[in-house]
């Protein structure tokens, strides 16, 4: 499984280092995807008659969208491999405990086991790596080349991947996540949410509440990604690990995307749906603020009384946290040490946060910086827990894969959020979010022609509420599920997690389209 992981990670990588290295273009003309003017359909009144027309005319469109759709698919039923992958081991185990017993029988001499490997089930492992919904679109990718190499050659796949798909997102996503989830920057985090939650008594509840409105309004400075990071890990401490129900539990994490989703809408810098449109359309903070971010906030508030009411009788229910005394503790894991972390260390921490958001669409910039943190990390590293790379990077291949693909559904999206009139098309940008992240689906409407400010306003708003029903439907969700998802029997069931987000959804729709 590990090597299996690392792989996954290293074609991650290469396809980030081919997008900043790769020569020119090769190939003879051809244009993947193929640009919209180029079907000359404008005259076609109905959105069924252009799409037949762009199948008819580009064969390859129906094809990339299928492709896209059966890693959909697989995304849902991947609680399926990791349920088969689980049982795989277990009849392993025991075959294996039944030679041992045998061969004891026969007083066979083993090896000490200190000098051999483990031996594995290579279907479980397989089942395993199928079941990780961070490498699923990464893995279709390959599906993906090999369509394009079909229709066209292996350079058209080269001149996509290379020079058409943008991947600052998924780089962004990585340092961001690693960054915040430093134990300096977590302590500050939790030092001061406990603040908060002291005006409530410091109880579950209190704690679950200012988690869950605070940590997403905080996306609007220090950007979504960096947002779901911390409040991710502080739910994982003060209310995952006390065992919540599982519809608990489902409703936490769903609220939690939800909010997050639409909690980096105070600002322009800070939401990926946001930044797709700002500055073509002229959008600043003043405008964020006073369209946006106050019905935000609303709806935040709101969903989450809602879910309180709801759960309010199993808050009592929950495990206590176990509190530490470093005088008559027998073991103390050494990531919850209680020692104090100095102010200057703290500080230079937040000051690599703050330069990383600055220079968030400049990746060499904000990957140069971040490569000076891991020294200073090293040099600190007493006050410091290891800094655990693979849940960014296992993200930021999942977002890698999911812009890759993203990048070739224009055809069919377009086309149908250019034809929807107001309410229609938030409600429209709303369920296709589910399907595909919602910065793409705000890039996309911003060059549908003839967009008045009303569906500017409806698109944008439609794009942030749906984005909490899936994990690829908004990009810092894969990293609250990768944080989260341990804390749920073969992981999180996307089903169940759109059931969660359900309800904060419709609140943060009618949040939206009342006020």
């Amino acid at each position: 499984m590990k090597q299996l992981r690392i792989l996954a990670i290293f074609i991650s990588l290469t396809a980030i280092t081919i997008n900043l290295n790769a020569s020119e273009p090769t190939t003879d003309g051809i244009s993947i995807p193929r640009p919209l003017e180029s079907y000359q359909d404008k005259n076609m009144a109905s959105v069924s008659e252009k799409l037949a027309h762009r199948i008819k005319t580009e064969p390859f469109n129906l094809v990339a969208t299928l492709i896209f759709l059966l890693a959909i698919i697989h995304t849902f039923v991947s609680s399926k491999f990791r349920k088969i992958a689980h049982d795989l081991e277990h009849h392993h185990e025991n075959k294996i405990k039944q030679k041992k017993d045998d061969k004891n029988a026969k007083k066979v001499k083993y090896v000490n086991e200190h000098e051999v490997e483990k031996e594995v089930s290579f279907g479980a492992e397989i089942m395993h790596f199928l079941g990780e919904i961070e490498v699923v679109f990464g893995l279709w990718v390959l599906a993906l080349i090999g369509a394009i190499f079909f229709y066209y050659d292996w350079h058209a796949a080269m001149d996509y991947i290379a020079h058409k798909v943008n991947f600052t997102e998924p780089m962004f996503v990585v340092v961001i996540m690693a960054l915040a989830s430093t134990r300096p920057i977590l302590k500050l985090s939790e030092q001061s949410l406990e603040f908060i939650s002291k005006l409530g008594g410091g109880s579950a509840a209190a704690w679950w509440f200012s988690i869950l409105t605070i940590g997403p309004i905080l996306g609007s400075f220090i950007t979504e990604p960096g947002a779901m990071t911390i409040s991710a890990m502080l739910l994982a401490n003060h209310f995952y690990k006390r065992k919540p129900t599982l519809k608990f539990a489902y409703a936490t994490i769903g609220l939690l995307f939800v909010n997050i989703s639409v909690g980096g809408t105070l600002t322009h810098f800070a939401a990926p749906p946001v930044l797709m449109v700002a500055s073509k359309w002229n959008w600043d903070m003043t405008f964020m603020l006073t369209n946006y971010g106050w019905k935000a906030i609303i709806g935040i508030i709101v969903s989450n009384i809602i879910y309180f009411i709801i759960f309010r009788k199993e808050f009592a229910k929950l495990e206590p946290t176990p509190h530490w005394d470093v005088n008559t503790a027998v073991s103390i894991k050494w990531e919850e040490r209680p020692d104090p972390i100095p102010a200057g260390v703290t500080i230079v921490h937040v000051l690599f946060l703050v330069w990383t958001v600055f220079t968030a669409h400049y990746p060499p910039f904000f990957i140069g910086g971040f490569l000076f943190f891991l020294g200073f990390a090293q040099a600190t590293i007493h006050h410091q827990n290891r800094v655990d790379l693979k849940p960014p990077l296992l993200v930021g291949f999942f977002l890698a894969g999911l812009v890759i693909h993203g990048g070739l559904q224009a055809w069919w999206i377009a086309p149908i959020l250019g034809s929807l009139a107001e309410l229609p098309l938030m409600l429209g940008a709303t369920i296709l979010t589910a399907f595909n992240d919602n910065a793409a689906i705000t890039y996309l409407s911003s060059l549908v022609p003839d967009f008045s400010d009303a569906l500017k306003y409806a698109v944008v708003a439609g794009a942030v509420t749906g984005g909490g029903l899936t994990v690829i439907a908004n990009a810092p969700n894969p990293a609250g599920q990768s944080i989260l998802g341990k804390f749920f029997e073969y992981g999180v069931s996307p089903a169940k997690l759109a059931l969660g987000a359900l309800i904060p959804t419709i609140v943060l729709g009618f949040a939206f389209m009342l006020f």
